[in-house]
């Protein structure tokens, strides 16, 4: 399973094609048999070359921004008909719409399983609340195991009344 990482930075991706106003947005997970490349395609298409750097540009802007992460390779951005961000755990594809159809990148891959963005913003949250639950579990295991010689002290310690300190003469003052 791809890291949660691989998922966060594929979801800014899938963010920042939206803001542009990219049209028809699919993530597609690879299956790893199949491509050894990467595990997932982010395909999305502009109305025009124009717009389909704008997404590209956004793209890179926001992933390096928040992630510090730059494309291992970009390819297209001439022509600007498709685009190709390179990222090794996934692949932005920014296509014109007839250039998508055309190349039909989802019909090559038959065995890829399309995810909505949505439904990977909800694999991320469970992997992140698994990875807490087995943290939380860990602490708990990590403080059961202490030395029954420190969990006497610590009960002892509780268990001990304060020490009352002498009472404190008032003074009243007297005009």
């Amino acid at each position: 399973m791809p890291s949660t990482e691989t998922q966060k930075l594929l979801l800014a991706a899938s963010a920042a094609c939206e803001d542009k106003k990219a049209e028809d947005i699919r993530i597609l997970a690879l299956d790893p048999a199949e491509s050894g490349l990467t595990d997932y395609f982010l395909i999305c298409n502009g109305t025009n070359e124009r717009q389909n750097l704008a997404i590209s540009d956004e793209v890179e802007l926001r992933l390096k921004r928040e992630f510090g992460t730059l494309p291992n390779s970009v390819e297209g951005r001439r022509q600007g008909e498709w685009i190709l961000l390179d990222y090794v755990d996934f692949i932005v594809h920014i296509f014109s719409a007839e250039k998508r159809a055309f190349y039909g990148l989802e019909r090559l891959r038959k065995s890829a399983t399309s995810i909505s963005p949505a439904d990977l913003n909800g694999e991320l949250k469970a992997a992140v609340k698994a990875t807490r639950a087995k943290a939380s579990t860990a602490k708990t295991k990590a403080a059961a195991k202490k030395t029954p010689a420190a969990a006497k002290k610590s009960t002892a310690a509780r268990k001990a009344p304060a020490k009352k300190s002498a009472p404190t003469k008032r003074l009243s003052k007297k005009h």
